[in-house]
Formats: C-alpha cells, structure tokens, sequence
C-alpha cells in the first residue's frame, strides 16, 4: 500500500501542480482581464466625452434650424411682398399701355390735323408740338426749336418747361418765324 499510496501522491502533487498552474494562468488572464476593464473604462470615458460633444452640436444644429425656419419665414414674406409687387407692376404695366393706346390715338389725331393743316395753303396757319415731357419748371430761356422731328437731350429725353414752352408760343405769335408749318421746342 505504500506503493499505492506514493503512487496516488504522486498522481496528487501532479494534479496540484497543474491546478497550480491553471491557478497561475487564471491569475495572468484576470491581470489581462483586468487591464483591457481599464482600457475599456477609458474608451467609455471617451465615448462619454464625444457624446456630450455631439450633444453640444445638436443642440447648435437644432438652434441653427431655427434661425433657418426664422429666414424661410422672413424669405416667404418677402417673396409674398415680391408677388404683390408684381402685380401692382402689371396693373402699372396695363395702365401705362393703356395711356400709351390713349396718347397713339392722340397722337393720330394731331397727325391727322397737321396733315390736314398742309394740304391748306391759303392760309398762314402754324403748328407748335410740345415736348414729349412738359411739365411745371423753371423759365431757362434756353431751349432749342426743331421742325417735323422731335428736340431731344444728349440722352434721348425730350422735355420742357411749361414756362418756356408758353414763353415760345409768345415770341412766335409777337415774331412769327414759321409760316404753314409744324415747328417743336425742347430742350
């Protein structure tokens, strides 16, 4: 029995030699376990830290959303105010036609009579055209007399004083210069 039991001591001290081992891996792999719970940790405060980050620029996002809704709704009054615009202009627009119709018809009607006044020739009859634009000024004096073509600016616009224009009709019946004939004034 002594064998037997030397023998199941032998077979013992191995087993406790190998659980001693074990116990020694354990031990290596809970120290493992133990680092990469503190690697873990540091990664969950990171995570935390980027959350709170996040958190931060959403909360600017959704400011930032709504100063935009702010801008849509100031863009949409503006585009409203813009459509009213519009459609004032289109009424400007079709009064303008309207008295631009008007003064063609006018127009026609002094053609007529100047064409009228031409075929006459017994009489020392005179046609005076008023600017396109006449309107209250100032008496200046200096103006220019044209014929048949209308008396324009360097710019195109052909304007007078009602000032000047009547202080021409004056001179022209106190000193008649045109004789059977259309004759404008402007400036």
């Amino acid at each position: 029995m002594d064998e037997e039991l030397r023998s199941m001591l032998t077979v013992i001290i191995k087993e406790i030699r190998y659980v001693k081992d074990d116990v020694q891996e354990l031990k290596e792999g809970v120290k493992v376990l133990k680092e990469d719970v503190s690697v873990l940790k540091e990664d969950v405060k990171v995570l935390k830290e980027d959350v709170d980050v996040l958190k931060g620029d959403v909360k600017v996002l959704k400011e930032d959303v709504d100063v935009l809704k702010g801008d849509v709704k100031v863009l949409k009054e503006e585009v409203k105010d813009l459509k009213e615009d519009v459609n004032i202009l289109k009424v400007d627009v079709k009064d303008l036609r309207d008295d631009v119709n008007n003064l063609n018809g006018e127009v026609k009607v002094l053609r007529v009579d100047v064409n009228f006044l031409k075929k006459e020739k017994e009489i020392d009859w005179v046609f005076f055209s008023p600017a396109a634009d006449m309107a209250p000024g100032v008496r200046t004096g200096r103006y220019r007399l044209g014929k048949d073509d209308m008396v324009v600016d360097v710019v195109g616009n052909s304007h007078i004083s009602v000032q000047d224009y009547a202080a021409a009709m004056i001179d022209e019946l106190e000193k008649p210069a045109h004789h059977q004939e259309r004759f404008t004034i402007g400036y």
